[in-house]
């Protein structure tokens, strides 16, 4: 029996709304606005563009951008000719870029010479050994890599001028174009979005064009249409302004408005002037969002709903706060993570105020929850808490190159096994409450402890150290580093910190230091985390970040 819903390509998203609402805007960035018919025609300039720089169906591509209205098209061009994009986390920095080019295996980067106070080019050279003007890339580091190429007019030695590609893919005729679209497989790879993991750096995660389902029937039960303006402030590396940003607005014709990056006062005229109906976010958002419309409120009557993940106890005073300095906005909660995609659970319009800021929502279609004992496996009730497990048809394909990370990740009847903490409301909906595994959740990214230890550990002055997360009201979590350091060094806490900073992304930098002369250890040897956070909360509780 086929499945009932016809699937589709990310790449034939944008076609198939300029055909319905040509002339309708879709697109808002700064002062540059596009109509659907114009976004369809970027991105077959991207996707002409790419063509011409030698991208094949299957490669990888890394896209290392800020958010802009040339990441909406290239994002949709790759997906149109069959290659897998590979997004970057704009805050990684040299440690992290050489990582992720390394094990994604990409044939090319896309990135900024310059954005804001960050030179992107720079870091890119002090990683990448960049060829002579004119040369295909030969790097013994990165076998797979041919090119760089930097969104910008100019060109620099060594990589490519995204305007000139532009210019070299006028050369690709609509039917070259048209013959790869064509034989894009919706079953194959679209996508390697990297996520920390247990093994001290990120896993690209890796999933297919089925995307598309997860993000129509969510947009469905939040009855998204052509009428709606989403304001889309989170970055279009992560899953959750990829998935309810660019991919929303093109399944729902509804406009999107993105920022450059997130300022909660800017947000808000925003809404104000652009008539927003939702927005999605972490509690870091609806902090400072709502801080913002209390020191000067604004028009927000436009405004009507959005996922703010709520499950956490930290969260809930936060959301019932926005609930009412945000009115009519009306939140709802949710679940989700890289692997098994945005909203696996979720609430409902009409949900009332307990369910809005105290649960996680209810599994959504295609997704099938428990809560187990993470000792004996047994299946728990209502109101004890467990280890979330999850399946579905949205689950990713796997940890690229990482076959025994995603075995690990998986029991043996098939239920992905997500690390995190939850228990079942008596009515019925998932309650989010923490991780199982040592991850932080720092201003709504997730930092692997392990990754922050094994840089601090390449230092000469430090024995060992351990990275734990403090409780903090703006950021979710602050990394605390505690240190031993080797015989006769000294060192200053700042100096800790800066041994990480280029290195690491700025949210994965220790916020604080504490020196300690030796660990508690369990009696296999391992360091006992939880009292070095409870060490942490005594000691720095109070003292913010």
């Amino acid at each position: 029996m086929a499945d009932w819903y016809e699937k589709r390509t990310l790449g034939s998203l944008p076609d198939s709304m300029a055909r319905k609402l040509p002339h309708r805007e879709a697109l808002v960035f700064e002062t540059r606005r596009f109509t659907f018919a114009e976004v369809a025609a970027e991105v077959d300039r991207a996707a002409k563009a790419l063509i011409a720089l030698g991208v094949r169906p299957g490669d990888h591509v890394c896209l290392w951008l800020n958010n802009c209205d040339a990441w909406i098209f290239i994002l949709y061009g790759l997906a149109k000719i069959g290659a897998v994009q590979v997004p970057v986390n704009t805050r990684f920095r040299t440690r992290d870029l050489a990582y992720v080019l390394h094990q994604s295996d990409s044939v090319m980067l896309i990135t900024h010479e310059v954005s804001g106070p960050v030179d992107y080019l720079d870091m890119v050279r002090q990683v990448v050994r960049l060829p002579a003007e004119g040369a295909e890339a030969s790097d013994l580091d990165y076998p797979q890599l041919k090119r760089v190429v930097i969104v910008a007019d100019d060109a620099h030695a060594g990589t490519t001028a995204w305007h000139a590609a532009l210019q070299a893919g006028a050369a690709v005729t609509d039917g070259a174009l048209r013959q790869r679209a064509e034989a894009v497989d919706c079953d194959t790879p679209a996508l390697i979005m990297y996520t920390s993991g247990t093994t001290g750096f990120p896993k690209g995660v890796v999933h297919t064009h089925n995307l598309v389902r997860n993000v129509e029937e969510r947009a469905y039960r939040l009855a998204v249409t052509p009428r709606d303006v989403i304001l889309n402030y989170l970055p279009l590396f992560h899953a959750f302004g990829y998935s309810e940003g660019a991919l929303t607005s093109m399944l729902t014709d509804a406009k999107q408005v993105v920022t450059p990056t997130f300022d909660a006062s800017a947000c808000l005229d925003l809404i104000e002037r652009e008539g927003v109906t939702l927005m999605h976010g972490f509690e870091t958002h609806m902090k400072e969002l709502s801080d913002a419309q209390e020191r000067q409120p604004r028009d927000l009557r436009t405004l009507r709903t959005g996922l703010f993940a709520a499950g956490m106890h930290s969260a809930t005073p936060i959301c019932r706060r926005g609930a009412r300095l945000l009115a009519p906005f009306k939140a709802i909660s949710g679940y989700g993570m890289t692997e098994v995609w945005i909203g696996a659970a979720l609430g409902a319009l009409d949900d009332d105020e307990p369910r809005r800021t105290e649960s996680s929502g209810y599994p959504a279609p295609g997704y099938d929850m428990r809560i187990v004992d993470p000792d004996s496996g047994a299946e728990l009730g209502p109101n004890v808490p467990g280890e979330l497990q999850v399946r579905g048809y949205c689950l990713m394909l796997g940890y690229y190159n990482k076959p025994q990370e995603t075995a690990d990740c998986y029991t043996a009847d098939g239920w992905f096994k997500t690390g995190d903490t939850a228990c079942w409301r008596d009515d019925g909906y998932l309650r989010f409450l923490g991780r199982y595994k040592d991850m932080l959740k720092v201003g709504g990214e997730n930092v692997d402890p392990m990754e922050v230890e094994g840089l601090l550990l390449e230092h000469p002055g430090i024995k060992q150290v351990a990275v734990v997360g403090l409780a903090d009201d703006r950021l979710t979590e602050a990394p605390v580093a505690f240190v031993q350091l080797a015989a006769e060094r000294v060192l200053k806490a700042d100096a800790v910190i800066d041994y990480c900073r280029g290195k690491l992304a700025s949210f994965k930098l220790p916020r604080h230091v504490v020196f300690v002369d030796d660990f508690p250890m369990t009696a296999s040897g391992k360091i006992r985390k939880i009292e070095l956070r409870d060490q942490a909360q005594q000691l720095l509780g109070d003292s913010g970040t």
